[in-house]
């Protein structure tokens, strides 16, 4: 089956607009770690995990399907990109002291990814699988937004969207659990970062190419009677993971 690329359409929005995780995500990754040599980070889109992993990785790896969202990435003389499939790499064997996966893994064939993953890992290297839920702003807003979310553009998420919903409960996860990580993302958003943020999701665009109008418009016009133009609100979306250690 060939991977699922559902943005590079809007690669330039995804850039711009979703949402960036915190640093104590990184500093809990850190402490997991006894060596910080070489990682990967996989389903990398724009770039932005590989970035922070530069900080402290020796190298970093970052690889995805969609050239648009690589063409969006950050050069960096610590970062490597490559155009290629989370589940067959050119990468060798036993490379990996760290694989992350942020807001992706859901998308992926997990028993050839987790195959590859045991492949290219070093024993004892960490396997991070993240995400972030619906988000939430007041309860006026967020209940516009659960009944658009669900009901408006629901029928046009992929059915793997539901992994995200669940938090990553349910996806297979063959390895030893570590301490998960569990935070949230908070962020300063005026109305244009909200209808940004909207724009860029799958099902949005899945909904424009069927019904060749867009429902991002109608419904900012429901929000703009409780959100003043000029105002911004802090939204918060909370943060899930797995994260596990590769034994061989």
């Amino acid at each position: 089956m060939a991977p699922k690329d559902l943005f590079s359409t809007q690669a330039g929005l995804y850039k711009k607009f979703r949402p960036t995780y915190p640093p104590e995500l990184y500093q809990h990754l850190r402490s997991l770690l006894q060596t910080h040599e070489l990682a990967w980070d996989c389903g990398t889109g724009n770039g932005q995990v590989a970035l922070e992993l530069a900080k402290f990785f020796t190298h970093v790896h970052a690889t995805d399907i969609s050239e648009q969202q690589l063409s969006k990435a950050p050069a960096s003389d610590r970062i490597t990109y490559h155009l290629m499939p989370a589940e067959h790499t050119t990468f060798p064997d036993n490379s990996f002291d760290l694989i992350t996966v942020g807001q992706a893994v859901h998308w992926f064939d997990f028993e050839r990814f987790y195959q590859e993953v045991n492949r290219v890992a070093k024993p004892g290297a960490i396997l991070a699988l993240w995400g972030y839920g619906v988000l939430s702003i007041s309860p006026e807003v967020d209940a516009l937004f659960n009944h658009f979310y669900s009901g408006t553009v629901g029928p046009y998420w992929n059915f793997e969207r539901r992994y995200v919903d669940e938090a990553y409960t349910t996806i297979p996860f063959p390895f030893q659990e570590e301490p998960a990580f569990t935070g949230a993302i908070t962020a300063q958003w005026a109305l244009p970062d909200f209808e940004g943020y909207l724009n860029s999701w799958s099902s949005v665009q899945s909904y424009i190419r069927k019904n060749g109008d867009n429902p991002v418009n109608g419904f900012m016009e429901q929000v703009k009677e409780l959100w003043p133009e000029n105002e911004t609100k802090e939204v918060r979306f909370p943060v899930f993971s797995r994260i596990g250690r590769i034994k061989k």
